[in-house]
């Protein structure tokens, strides 16, 4: 089968990822195979490939898949041949350990990555545990699902991080494929909610974007919202949200971050972090960290109910690398998708 395989680590733009012909995987007990249609694109990928995240070398990357099951290995009993099915970014977990056992299993120290620390999704091929596939609602196409499977998951657990409550202001910082989708979810779920977005400076089409969706008000980070902020959503790769984020929150708000990896351009923020004016009166900083099995079962769902109409640029499976790069220089609009076969459906 075609595959783009991470080899070795590097700077997106020497393009690390190579497109090869890799053996087609059987599934083993327990497991399924997946012929894939589309894959997303994400951040974590990206972060692999530099090296930021050390994933298990060489594989291939991807963890917002979607497909059709071809094959069934032993045992394995939740899913029939043709069933359109999501892989996420839980592969497994231990199940035994305290975390799991408390159900935490995103905290389970032998948590394994799709795509990290088990094959992906940039192939035309994948093998996973069934309990790692989600049915997919009809209602979205393989290329809108894509997305939800990772942006939108982890942006819904960020959400119920911050403890948000009807009517009070959110501030979204950064606004790509997880915070385009999650926006959607709050006007749902928190009618009475101001949005504000901060972009990147530059991004008048990410702030158009926001407002389309209905963002109450856009900015840059550093700007002055129009009001203080009850939570907030740090989407970014970069230190200098976080701070202005803690700058604007309200006493006793949180701000989660949900990009679990920061690049080092502006580590020197960090420095400029004072107490009397980013951390007093009980602000709150909480991050994310991977996502459950039940994050996907409660999320899809609720996506199909709203519905969720993610913003998609398709780009062909050899052209990953590409993707990565805009998605590191922040030009995509909305979320970034492989597309790798056309849809059984």
């Amino acid at each position: 089968m075609k595959a783009m395989v991470l080899t070795h680590t590097g700077p997106i733009a020497t393009k690390p990822l190579e497109f090869k012909d890799v053996l087609v995987p059987q599934p083993q007990a327990g497991e399924v195979r997946v012929k894939i249609t589309v894959c997303g694109v994400c951040h974590t990928d990206l972060d692999e490939a530099e090296g930021r995240l050390a994933a298990r070398l060489p594989v291939i990357p991807g963890h917002q898949i979607v497909g059709h099951v071809d094959a069934i290995g032993p045992g394995a009993s939740k899913f029939r041949r043709d069933d359109r099915v999501g892989i996420a970014w839980i592969y497994s977990a231990d199940g035994t350990c305290e975390f799991c056992r408390a159900g935490n299993e995103n905290l389970c120290p032998r948590f394994r990555g799709t795509g990290c620390d088990a094959e992906g999704g940039y192939a035309e091929y994948v093998v996973a545990p069934e309990d790692s596939a989600y049915p997919i609602p009809k209602v979205f196409t393989d290329v809108q699902a894509a997305p939800l499977l990772c942006a939108g998951v982890i942006g819904y657990r960020a959400l119920r991080l911050t403890n948000l409550q009807d009517g009070h202001v959110l501030g979204l910082f950064g606004f790509g494929a997880s915070a385009h989708i999650l926006i959607q979810v709050v006007k749902h779920k928190f009618p009475h909610s101001p949005v504000f977005v901060f972009t990147r400076p530059g991004q008048a089409g990410h702030q158009e974007m926001a407002k389309s969706l209905g963002a109450d008000w856009t900015g840059v980070t550093g700007d002055e919202p129009p009001r203080k902020l009850h939570a907030a959503i740090d989407f970014t790769p970069a230190w200098e949200p976080i701070v202005e984020a803690m700058r604007v929150l309200a006493p006793g708000g949180r701000l989660v971050i949900n990009a679990i990896r920061k690049e080092n351009r502006d580590k020197d923020a960090l420095l400029h972090l004072d107490y009397a004016t980013h951390l007093w009166r009980e602000k709150e900083i909480k991050s994310t960290a991977n996502v459950m099995r039940q994050d996907a079962r409660e999320f899809l769902p609720l996506a199909a109910e709203i519905p969720i109409r993610p913003q998609v640029q398709e780009f062909r499976l050899e052209q990953a690398n590409e993707a990565l790069r805009l998605v590191k220089e922040g030009k995509t609009q909305g979320a970034a998708v492989l597309r790798i076969s056309e849809s059984a459906s």
